[in-house]
């Protein structure tokens, strides 16, 4: 057959229901409280209150759209300080990377929202219908009857509750949680949260009951990734291939030599080393010659599939390591639960490196956890973090509570006024930050001949409302024939002085006069 006629690969397979046995361990237990805790984070924060003055609703964490805010318990970030978020996402990036290349892809296994929802949802399906043999036989009886009509109703309109607490809970961090859930029952929230509620319902009821792994699959882009930020001295779930094969109910079986030669070649070609193999001479074939069938001692692992019944991807981790596993752990605590039922080491499966499986096999002791955790790359990428994450914290301590930005008035450039004098006016915006309001005074500094006036008031102090961005015009006026009137242009800064403590900030502008015509 020509190359032509070859058909191509299949880039997609077809989704084929996943039953996870229930397992108990370590890595188990620790999955319970980070679903637990993560759950607990995304469903009450809305909810924790914080006195933010009159003006604001007493909401910890907000979202505040419409006035383009981010409050977090005591910090407020508003619109012109974006590098708070882009610091933030930058700070998530490294993280991610320095997660996966000391420990692969842990945020997968554990913290990942779709991974969470997944659980949760497949701890629902577990206690509807029963573990993993119950779920088989339920899938396979093809009448549907009254029990199985019961049992799946009673499992999707649970993930419908699941989905909608969800959605709903999303929406609740862009708005005061107790008047938009009261307004949500009362059909007066605004149209944008019931279409939230509803797209988010709807993507939680299919990506957690249904896609599931495939998402995990085809739809992210981190399992592509993850490649590039791992290396052989990255600590991953994986199989001893040279103490598990080759597999067997017994330890010592009888293979043919033809069988024996072949184990042996594979292995080799694999980089798993010789398996343990032990030809003996049987009674019939006389010393010297070669036996037919000949004793192989069986590793460790006993082939009960007892790490592939648990995965929620449903792979194989004895085939090394794949783009499905997202190294949750669930295959090393079913493992070492077989083990010591029969009495052999606990780590058939567990977290190694690749560097650290070549020494095994080689008869010495795998290097210490620490030396694969602070190698030069997780040392970079902790550093980087760190000092990103530093210059937020300095960045937001320095920041000051009170602002001010100078937009001049350019139509037209200035106005000649009937003594001679020359104005030129500007929008101030005045930026208070506090939760009270505060009288602003504002100034100049740049040339003594030019004074100040500002719109609506014969005073140099405004009242600006709390966490408000105010709008205030003003003028400045340069004498008849002074040297601001005549000349081109010139330099000068405004002031704005908190009046309660004193706090001051600055804006430089230009006065422009006639000669600038």
């Amino acid at each position: 057959m020509s190359s032509t006629d070859q058909e191509p690969p299949v880039l997609y397979a077809a989704r084929e229901p996943i039953f996870p046995r229930r397992v108990s361990g370590r890595f188990r237990n620790l999955k319970w409280i980070i679903m637990a805790v993560t759950l607990g984070i995304y469903y009450i924060t809305p909810w924790i209150r914080w006195d933010r003055g009159p003006n604001l609703p007493d909401q910890a964490v907000l979202i505040d759209l419409a006035n383009r805010r981010f409050f977090f318990f005591w910090i407020e970030i508003w619109p012109h300080e974006f590098y708070f978020v882009a610091g933030l996402l930058i700070m998530a990036g490294l993280g991610l990377f320095l997660f996966t290349s000391a420990l692969g892809r842990v945020w997968c296994g554990y913290t990942c929202p779709q991974t969470v929802w997944t659980d949760l949802f497949l701890t629902v399906e577990r206690w509807i219908e029963g573990d993993r043999n119950a779920r088989l036989r339920l899938h396979r009886q093809k009448k549907l009857d009254f029990r199985k009509a019961r049992l799946r109703l009673t499992k999707w309109v649970t993930w419908l509750l699941i989905a909608v607490a969800t959605g709903g809970a999303w929406v609740f961090y862009f708005a005061d949680a107790p008047t938009l859930l009261g307004n949500l029952f009362t059909l007066d929230a605004h149209p944008a949260a019931y279409i939230t509620i509803a797209i988010l319902t709807g993507t939680t009821f299919l990506f957690g009951g249904f896609a599931r792994e495939q998402i995990c699959i085809y739809a992210c882009p981190w399992p592509r990734i993850q490649a590039a930020m791992m290396d052989e001295e990255t600590l991953t779930v994986a199989y001893r291939a040279w103490r598990g094969e080759p597999r067997g109910k017994h330890n010592v079986r009888r293979v043919s030599v033809k069988e024996a030669q072949a184990a042996e070649e594979q292995a080799q070609a694999s980089g798993e080393g010789a398996v343990r193999y032990a030809p003996t001479p049987t009674p019939e074939a006389p010393t010297g010659t070669r036996s037919e069938d000949q004793e192989q001692e069986a590793g460790d692992c006993i082939d009960c599939m007892a790490c592939v019944n648990v995965c929620p991807m449903g792979i194989d981790i004895r085939e090394g390591q794949q783009l499905e596993c997202i190294t949750c752990a669930l295959c090393i605590d079913a493992c070492d639960d077989v083990m010591e039922k029969i009495g052999k080491p606990r780590g058939l499966i567990d977290y190694i490196a690749l560097s650290d499986e070549r020494r095994e096999r080689e008869g010495m002791a795998p290097r210490p956890v620490w030396k694969h955790v602070l190698r030069p790359r997780v040392v970079l990428y902790t550093t980087l973090w760190a000092m990103v994450g530093l210059g937020l914290v300095f960045a937001l301590f320095v920041r000051p509570d009170i602002e001010m930005t100078v937009a001049p008035v350019r139509n037209p450039t200035y106005v000649t006024l009937s003594d001679g004098s020359v104005r030129n006016t500007y929008d101030v915006r005045l930026l208070n930050k506090h939760g009270e309001d505060r009288p602003f005074r504002v100034s100049l500094t740049g040339h003594p001949q030019l004074r100040i006036q500002l719109e609506g008031t014969p005073y140099e102090t405004v009242e600006v409302p709390a966490d408000t961005t105010f709008l205030q015009r003003v003028y400045v006026v340069a004498p008849p024939g002074s040297e601001p009137a005549t000349a081109e242009r010139t330099d000068f800064r405004f002031w704005v002085e908190d009046l309660t403590n004193a706090e001051r900030a600055h804006n430089g502008t230009i006065f422009f006069g006639r000669a600038s015509d």
